[in-house]
């Protein structure tokens, strides 16, 4: 364990043998440091958090700090982060709620840039990429391999499906589809993230079972949502990128509405 002489570290730390704590950062009493963290200049980590092993966190990053919401009123909640995590400056994570799961996740593997918020009570899968400026609000969920682009925004509740890929800029205020592809100032759905599933090297014949089925579902009015889900079902039962979409879709209108194309000229693929 190698721990700065100017680092501050309360009582009751628990940090590794082989963690890193570097030049004036703050660790809180409730923290849990794993194998091999480390924590470069200038970081505070504070709450009830655990971090993984091997994660890296830059300096000025802020996590496990009182949540930005009005209704917090000092409850034990946790945040978790997971291993092998890269963690740049400025990045702020809050812990949950006692409205919400009580507990913030980050999974593993995960790249997270420079002045990223994830806001309390959010779930971040792995092999995720939070780009420049990525701000989710609270109760986000984001799944495995999603790419959240630069300077993007996400409203409460919102979820974002695995491997899908938000355009820089982009302004999310419904759930992204598993592999969508979705830009704009007010995101709309444009097609599927064909670019994430052939380097995740799904076989072609699976990604053009998908790129049909996808537009079964969105090039279409003359049926209802639910009879085009349900023929995709019937023609489509054996494929689990296409069942995923499915069930993705079925849970969606609850707090938030579905991203959806801006008309089905915008459709690619």
């Amino acid at each position: 364990m190698a721990i700065h002489s100017t680092a501050i570290i309360a009582a009751g730390a628990k940090i590794s043998d082989y963690a890193n704590v570097g030049p004036y950062c703050i660790i809180g009493e409730n923290v849990i440091l794993e194998d091999g963290v480390n924590l470069h200049s200038h970081v505070c980590v504070d709450g009830h958090t655990r971090v993984g092993a091997n994660t890296e966190i830059f300096p000025f990053a802020s996590i496990g700090k009182r949540p930005q919401d009005l209704k917090y009123s000092g409850e034990a909640s946790t945040l978790v982060i997971g291993k092998n995590n890269v963690i740049r400056e400025y990045v702020t994570i809050h812990p949950g709620t006692a409205a919400g799961c009580m507990e913030t996740v980050v999974g593993d593997n995960c790249l997270i840039m420079i002045g990223v918020h994830i806001a309390h009570d959010c779930r971040v899968g792995s092999n995720v990429i939070l780009s420049n400026n990525a701000s989710l609000a609270g109760h986000v969920e984001v799944g495995d391999g999603a790419i959240l682009g630069g300077m993007t925004g996400f409203r409460q509740f919102v979820r974002i499906g695995r491997g899908a890929m938000i355009g820089g800029g982009s302004m999310v205020d419904a759930d992204v589809i598993p592999y969508g592809n979705v830009s704009g100032e007010r995101a709309s759905l444009a097609g599927l993230n064909i670019v994430g599933m052939k380097r995740r090297d799904v076989p072609k014949e699976d990604i053009q079972q998908v790129m049909k089925a996808f537009k079964d579902v969105f090039n279409s009015d003359e049926e209802t949502l639910e009879e085009r889900l349900h023929k995709v079902c019937a023609n489509n039962g054996t494929n689990d990128m296409i069942m995923e979409i499915v069930t993705f879709i079925k849970e969606s209108g609850g707090k938030v509405a579905l991203c959806m194309p801006r008309s089905r000229q915008n459709i690619e693929g």
